[in-house]
């Protein structure tokens, strides 16, 4: 899902880098209004789950792995707002410090991730969260937001000058369409086993706020859970993720394309610590170096939002 560097044209990338900045702006303007207060301290514990999900691939068929994107997940949890700069946290620590999608396209990929990708889960969730389809909403929202994080990808391929066969666009969609499924059983899943720790955790974010005094006392468990699930994802995940190409990579190994040099090589590229040998013992110690980083950048954030939002009020 993410886009790296040399995948898209010079004009393509610079326009959506243009376009990228000035919406994460904004973004942080409405997160300092609109996010409850009790749930900025989720910031950094949520952040540092999804991060850990998302370093794990999953065979989605054809020779293709997909992952978690989480943007349906943290919108339920901290709210649309909150949810877009946490992704745009965790994909800029991603590209620069994992090499894992492009510093040039970094614009691009928070476009497509985490604002209409949160966007796109966000509302279907929304939808139906009061009624007796609340998983529904929640799973059509996982969905939605993987496929519009897919299309993007695809279409700004085409703007690039890339010419796929309708096989291969149709190949492509097809295997979206399988990620976007499973992230949408994933979210389910992940959002109730966290609501059985936390009942009413999601009820201020769509529109109710009287439970959230009421079940405050349970707030620790489901930030304990999440911890310790992270750092379980970090350190067992990497036994079992699929080591085969994404969705964007396959597509271009298809197509032939070939590429020049990544703008830079960060020494921690890959999910690995090279200096460190043993292939599990240098991804986790990558992984939970990356949970630390994550954790403190979005809880520092989470901070800053509520200073800057005593400051608004």
């Amino acid at each position: 899902m993410h886009i790296p560097d040399n995948f898209l044209s010079p004009p393509v990338w610079a326009t959506l880098d243009g376009i990228a900045i000035p919406a994460v702006a904004y973004v942080s303007r409405q997160a300092q209004r609109a996010t409850d207060n009790s749930r900025l301290p989720l910031l950094g514990v949520m952040g540092a789950f999804v991060f850990a999900a998302q370093m794990i691939n999953f065979p989605v068929g054809l020779g293709t792995s997909g992952h978690l994107v989480g943007g349906t997940l943290l919108a339920c949890l901290i709210g649309p707002w909150a949810a877009a700069l946490v992704i745009t946290s965790i994909l800029i620590v991603q590209a620069l410090v994992f090499q894992d999608g492009g510093v040039l396209a970094l614009g691009p990929n928070v476009i497509n991730m985490a604002l209409m990708g949160v966007l796109f889960g966000y509302l279907p969730a929304r939808a139906f969260f009061h009624t007796k389809w609340k998983s529904y909403g929640v799973f059509a929202g996982g969905c939605c937001s993987v496929l519009a994080s897919g299309v993007l990808a695809l279409s700004e391929l085409t703007l690039s000058g890339i010419r796929m066969p309708g096989t291969l666009l149709g190949a492509s969609l097809g295997l979206f369409t399988i990620n976007a499924i499973l992230e949408g059983a994933i979210t389910v899943s992940v959002l109730r086993a966290i609501e059985r720790l936390n009942p009413g955790i999601t009820d201020s974010v769509f529109g109710k706020t009287e439970s959230i005094g009421s079940y405050s006392s349970r707030w620790p468990k489901a930030v304990a859970g999440l911890a310790a699930a992270s750092l379980v994802l970090a350190a067992g995940g990497v036994l079992i993720a699929s080591t085969l190409p994404d969705g964007l990579e396959n597509v271009a190994k298809t197509l032939g394309m070939r590429f020049g040099q990544p703008a830079f090589v960060s020494p921690l590229r890959y999910y690995r610590i090279e200096a460190f040998g043993s292939e599990w013992f240098s991804r986790t110690a990558a992984g939970i170096f990356g949970l630390v980083l994550i954790y403190v950048i979005c809880a520092l954030g989470g901070h800053l939002l509520a200073r800057a939002r005593r400051s608004y009020s």
